[in-house]
């Protein structure tokens, strides 16, 4: 089938940040390349600001309300079009206080252990340090997105009166 193949790999260290985002289609055509950090990133964060608008998120919930169930079976089926084929992170944390990090680092291993065992790709760690304040990270995700698998679903998605409701409430809203 044809697929999408997106691969983030990111490394932060101190207030140092490096990555690459890479999209590409067919799995082997580069359609999409982007290192991070770039000078562009100063310049749109000041675009962003202009644009915030007041947005009612009451009135957008309570258009997809009757549409909820759609929704749900819809996100199932887009999670069926998605693989992981590698997610491998690694987290370096740490408090001014050992027993802080302790603590929180213990919580931090519970949810892992849970999160893990979820998918058999998923490989993500974590250490305790130390050495004062510390949040560091590491990690290679990829994934690969069937789109063609979603095209039944989406034509059915859109053909029902309360989900183009919602969706011209959502446009309304921007």
């Amino acid at each position: 089938m044809i697929g999408i193949k997106i691969k983030l790999e990111y490394y932060k260290k101190g207030s140092e940040v490096k990555g690459c985002l890479k999209i590409l289609i067919l799995k082997k055509i580069k359609v999409y390349s982007r290192n991070f950090p770039s000078q562009d990133d100063d310049e749109e964060e000041e675009e962003r600001d202009d644009e915030e608008k007041e947005r009612d998120v009451k009135k957008i919930f309570n258009l997809a309300k009757p549409c909820m169930n759609d929704l749900l079976d819809y996100l199932k089926t887009a999670l069926e079009s998605v693989k992981i084929k590698i997610a491998e992170n690694h987290l370096v944390f740490g408090l001014d206080s050992y027993a802080d990090t302790g603590k929180y680092i213990g919580i931090i291993w519970g949810i892992l252990s849970v999160v893990n065992s979820m998918h058999e790709k998923l490989k993500i760690s974590a250490e305790p340090s130390f050495a004062g304040s510390v949040l560091d990270a590491k990690g290679v995700n990829e994934v690969d997105i069937y789109p063609l698998k979603l095209v039944v679903p989406t034509i059915k998605l859109v053909s029902k009166k309360e989900i183009r409701t919602l969706i011209r409430g959502v446009l309304d809203e921007r």
